[in-house]
């Protein structure tokens, strides 16, 4: 910890020397005062729907924009809480260090279906087909935009882009030229400091690095004891955009991360304690690391056709109590836009990637094993969408479908089709079907997860031939993985409705029904004695299926000149036919965001949220059923900005303010249920 805070001393130390060494540069950019206004946020160009630029009014999908603005005025900290301004997305924070996020149904640490991208680069971990979300960290003021969608993306995206896609698209260099500095702390946030400076490299070349890093303090238990997950980490990274020519234009960029992540874990134990049973708690130093290296190629064929190739390599490093795992990929993508005659907007692709992990190293191997130590995985895919203009300027339809490869289902078909209806400009109804896949991931293939020991009359009826209550036998709980285990399907069914009312109001409004079939159950194997021990299996198997639908609302409304109101509603309903190994996602979901301009140099921002209450999946529960209940909650940010100056912005923070400490979610297995406390931090914002 102490190692942690004097690296952001040392940090805060260099972002303070450029701040007092360059104040005089000439081209630094301004602070943005205003934001978009509702028209122009309507009309924000976004890229991730139909992977073209084209208004977000004008998307056939249920997407919703987090703008640069949005992410300043709200006092986030990190890209998970920014999510929480999105209707239908699901994000509860576990401890200090975990989050967990999944769009239109129940979440958890590992949740599985959701394609997270930076900048096109995806960075979800094919080990569990989910995300750690505390790595995946830019600097925020960086961000042009995050385009979040709700609902199948697979059609463009592939494989896990079964209930939403989030691309986090940074600025282009040669809109931050100049140099910024953050520094600030407070209780949770106990440190953070940051700085950037951009500038031209050359005829029609621009670019940028950051450096960036943050220390968090530790939550609480809810018996009020320290939870000892506190955690620091830095990043650092570059960025290069350089038209080339007039037709060709070059994206070079990369980023770098490490970081101490503390916590506290239960693991089986095969020796019997009071009062822990056949457990052992203890601390744990995670240490995770990593790096990416991208680069984008456009050309410019004619006025209606470009091409745009894309590779990009990506290792990661984990060393954690359960699981010590290097992992390397290679991407590669090629994509070509078209059009034919007036009618028709073409768009294939083709791509490549190639991940090898190696789990050689691992200290803990009585918790997760594998058949092989190490695997290397290819996907090969192919997709065509065409746009068809079915009566100009008021009719399109959207076909499409992607054809992809992998090592672990073999062929997948992601068909959609699309169509969109302007009954008037400030009027549009947009309606989809489509059918998307979650790809096996590498634990379900061959993984092998001690999940707990228990007492034998725990789990057996004294009849059974393996119980002695004179000498009693431990019973290890596993979840293997099964080779045969097949990707799970959705056939998703969507309707909306977009309307802008003159220039201060506008109504978003979906409709879903999903269809999911060959959902992961772990089915109950006969009991195996080895001697020592009962070993009771559950394996990976494709023999649920469930049915889940709802709406979705964003609300925005300019009330006067000083008065801006943000509202985001969801509402999901759920029905498991089969099985009942996933928890009870919130059924009702809301979030009230107020932007009050009190003088040209002073802004109150704040941002209301409920949740409704969850039932989560929990391997250690006191009742011993598996399950969690966790309380309906709300929450209350509070920001207050004051401009001194033209380029100064000094800004104060509360987050969490109605409660002390409030619970929102656990993980599945080995961590111990943490509540979320109240934060306050102050923060320093300057351009030059």
């Amino acid at each position: 910890m102490f190692q942690g805070l004097k690296k952001y001393k040392a940090l805060c130390f260099l972002a303070s020397f450029a701040f007092l060494q360059q104040p005089g540069i000439s081209g630094a950019e301004d602070l943005d005062l205003t934001g978009l206004s509702i028209e122009e946020l309507m009309g924000i160009k976004v890229t991730s729907v139909s992977k073209k630029v084209q208004n977000l009014s004008d998307s056939a999908a249920a997407i919703f924009v987090i703008t640069n603005d949005d992410l300043r005025k709200s006092g986030v900290t990190n890209i998970p809480d920014a999510l929480r301004m999105v209707p239908g997305v699901n994000v509860a924070r576990i401890d200090s260090n975990k989050w967990a996020v999944n769009s239109r149904a129940s979440t958890s640490r590992f949740a599985d279906k959701l394609l997270v991208m930076i900048d096109g680069r995806s960075v979800y971990s094919p080990s569990f087909s989910g995300v750690y979300w505390e790595v995946q960290d830019v600097m925020l003021e960086d961000v042009d935009r995050i385009e979040v969608i709700r609902g199948p993306g697979a059609t463009l995206w592939g494989a896990n882009a079964v209930n939403g896609v989030i691309n986090i698209i940074t600025k282009h260099s040669a809109d931050t030229l100049g140099g910024l500095v953050t520094l600030g702390g407070g209780d949770q946030e106990q440190a953070f400091a940051g700085a950037r400076y951009g500038s031209s490299l050359g005829e029609n070349t621009y670019g940028r690095f950051y450096a960036k890093g943050f220390a968090r303090d530790e939550f609480e238990y809810e018996t009020g004891d320290d939870a000892n997950d506190d955690w620091d980490m830095v990043h650092g990274g570059f960025r290069i955009d350089s038209s080339l020519t007039a037709k060709d234009s070059l994206t070079v960029h990369g980023d770098i991360y490490k970081g101490n992540i503390d916590q506290q874990m239960d693991f089986a134990s095969y020796t019997f304690s009071f009062p822990d049973g056949y457990s052992s708690f203890g601390e744990d130093d995670t240490e995770v690391s990593g790096g990416n290296i991208v680069v984008l190629w456009e050309h410019v064929l004619s006025s209606d056709s470009t091409f745009t190739l894309q590779g990009y390599y990506d290792w990661t490093e984990r060393n954690e109590a359960f699981v010590e795992e290097r992992r390397d990929s290679f991407d590669v993508d090629l994509q070509h836009l078209f059009a034919v005659g007036e009618r028709h907007d073409f768009v294939w692709g083709v791509r490549y990637r190639s991940t090898e992990d190696d789990f050689s190293d691992a200290d803990a191997p009585l918790v997760l094993t594998w058949d092989q130590d190490s695997r290397r995985d290819d996907l090969f895919s192919v997709f065509l969408q065409d746009e068809i203009m079915i009566a100009r300027d008021r009719l399109w339809l959207t076909l499409g479908s992607k054809l992809e490869h992998n090592d672990y289902s073999g062929y997948e078909v992601q068909p959609s089709a699309r169509l969109l209806w302007a009954l008037r400009n400030n009027h549009k109804l947009w309606a989809s079907v489509s059918r998307a896949v979650r790809t096996p991931s590498r634990v379900e293939h061959d993984g092998n997860v001690l999940n707990a020991i228990w007492p034998l009359s725990d789990s057996f009826d004294p009849t059974s031939p393996f119980f002695n209550p004179l000498n009693p036998v431990p019973v290890e709980i596993r979840m293997v993985g099964d080779e045969d285990f097949e990707a799970e399907e959705l056939t998703a069914y969507e309707f909306g409705y977009r309307f802008l009312s003159s220039h201060d109001f506008s109504v978003d409004i979906a409709f879903f029904y999903n269809d999911y079939d060959k959902l992961r159950e772990f089915e109950e194997q006969d009991p195996v004695f080895t001697g020592t021990t009962v070993v009771q299996t559950y394996l990976a198997n494709n023999n649920i299926s469930a049915e889940s639908y709802g709406l979705e609302l964003a609300f925005a409304w300019q009330a006067t000149d000083w008065l801006k109101l943000d509202l985001a509603y969801s509402y999901l309903d759920s029905d498991m036919n089969g099985g009942e190994q996933v928890g009870e996602e919130p059924r009702h979901q809301a979030s009230l965001r107020g932007f009050v301009n009190l003088r040209d140099d002073l802004d109150l921002n704040i941002w209301l949220r409920y949740v409704d209450n969850v039932t989560a999946v929990y391997v250690l529960s006191e009742s011993g059923d598996g399950w969690y209940d966790i309380d309906e909650y709300v929450t209350l940010d509070v920001r207050l900005a004051w401009r001194p100056a033209a380029n100064l912005e000094l800004s104060l923070v509360g987050q969490n303010l109605l409660d002390s400490s409030h619970m929102e979610f656990v993980q599945e297995n080995f961590t111990r249920p943490t509540e979320v406390e109240r934060g306050v931090y102050g923060k320093l914002t300057y351009q030059f």
